[in-house]
């Protein structure tokens, strides 16, 4: 008795244009973010350029003459490149070091709160400052340190103007940067933490793992995509440190630790109408940004195994 066995049937592929044609709808509701990102993130990357020109608005962007990497070596001949360049990194160092643990500790902590009412409480109290403008921190700051009835020269019985002293401007700096955005960072990993499943955590307890344990097993390795994530897009902004907070804290006397690449960028291409200048130096600090991007990505990869680029 002979058995014939039916013919196997490869699977039917369809073409791109079938399928887009069978799901229109979500490729239409994806065209308007694609259009949106292509208009406002990729069109003006038409100016970079400019880097590369003498630029002369009456001429254009194309019509101005090409000048290679002139104002790259305007740059990196500054008399305040090294400066410009420590301060900006060593500003951005310290601020990931000492900011960036700091919404991951909070966060374990509320997490363990089982008091409603008092963790609303830290949790706003925490946030508040967030939602405060820049500008309105940096007055809060002058008033907090004035030498003259500040606070903490009240508290510690001194009269001394700590913003015109070089070496504290950075401690100013970081501190006052956890103050505003720990609160923010805490939001996103207590979102996460609230995905944790309970049955892990009363099973846990059944078996008589303590606080720490509990922290130590369930609640980190929930954590760790989100913190490898975060460390990412910190990194990747390693020089892009925020312009506003520096400039309206700098003070002549603080220069040597204040003056960053940001503060350059606007004196030159802002204040002194150097467009060229300041698109080189934008241009530098991005490449810097990618250059770190792919290597912390490449590390969170091979140890961690996670890839987010």
């Amino acid at each position: 008795m002979t058995s014939t066995a039916a013919p196997s049937r490869r699977p039917h592929h369809k073409s791109l244009g079938r399928r887009i044609a069978d799901n229109w709808q979500p490729y239409v509701l994806l065209l308007i973010p694609v259009i949106i990102t292509i208009v406002y993130k990729y069109g003006p990357m038409y100016g970079i350029q400019i880097a590369f020109r003498n630029y002369n608005p009456g001429l254009g962007i194309t019509a101005s003459p090409w000048v290679g990497w002139k104002w790259f070596e305007r740059f990196f001949r500054a008399p305040t490149f090294d400066r410009m360049l420590w301060n900006t990194v060593k500003l951005s160092f310290y601020g990931l070091i000492f900011s960036f643990p700091v919404p991951i500790i909070m966060s374990l902590a509320l997490n363990q709160l089982r008091f409603r009412k008092l963790k609303r409480t830290v949790q706003t109290v925490i946030y508040a400052p967030h939602f405060i403008s820049t500008m309105v921190i940096c007055g809060m700051l002058r008033i907090f340190l004035s030498p003259s009835g500040g606070l903490i020269n009240l508290i510690a019985n001194t009269k001394i103007d700590f913003l015109t002293e070089a070496g504290a401007f950075r401690t100013i700096y970081v501190a006052s940067g956890i103050w505003q955005e720990a609160g923010w960072g805490t939001i996103i990993y207590l979102a996460t933490l609230s995905s944790v499943d309970a049955s892990l955590y009363e099973a846990a307890k059944v078996d008589g793992a303590s606080v720490f344990q509990r922290i130590l097993h369930i609640d980190i390795p929930c954590l760790l995509p989100m913190i490898i994530l975060q460390l990412i897009m910190s990194v990747s902004g390693l020089m892009s440190v925020g312009f506003e907070k520096a400039y309206l804290l700098q003070t002549d006397l603080n220069r040597a630790t204040s003056d960053i690449i940001a503060i350059y960028v606007y004196e030159q291409g802002i204040v002194s109408a150097k467009y060229e200048l300041g698109t080189a130096v934008g241009l530098f600090n991005t490449a810097i940004n990618i250059v770190l991007l792919v290597i912390v990505n490449r590390i969170a990869k091979k140890y961690g195994d996670v890839n987010f680029v």
